[in-house]
């Protein structure tokens, strides 16, 4: 499950969890502790704010290829799953520059039984 979804998840219980004890408690005890966690939820805002200004990772550039397909190379030609990164080339994934972190995970067959290039991990040109 991803992180996206456990936060949603664990939200949800928590939204029941509330709604439960105020519905259980008496009027100015269910007041007293909205009040204290509508502070909380106040400080906890201001926190995610904060922390989704900041700039992620140091700017690091990262390239990664996962679960891809099958490649097969021609004569001649190439085949590749993974990742090939040229040095000094301007990619949508990394931008202008240097890349930092180039990963390949699970990655097809690639087949260069013809005569060509075969790739289906990181290739730096």
């Amino acid at each position: 499950m991803s992180g996206r979804r456990v936060a949603v998840l664990v939200t949800a219980v928590v939204v029941v969890v509330v709604a439960v004890v105020l519905a259980v408690l008496r009027w100015d005890d269910a007041n007293k502790l909205s009040t204290a966690l509508s502070a909380l939820a106040g400080l906890a805002a201001v926190g995610v704010g904060v922390w989704a200004a900041l700039p992620g990772s140091s700017g690091r550039r990262r390239v990664r290829a996962s679960r891809t397909g099958k490649a097969t190379a021609g004569r001649g030609g190439q085949a590749n799953t993974g990742v090939i990164v040229v040095k000094g080339a301007k990619t949508a994934e990394a931008g202008e520059g240097a890349v930092d972190d180039v990963r390949a995970d699970k990655t097809g067959d690639a087949d260069a039984s013809g005569g060509g290039d075969a790739n289906t991990g990181v290739r730096l040109d």
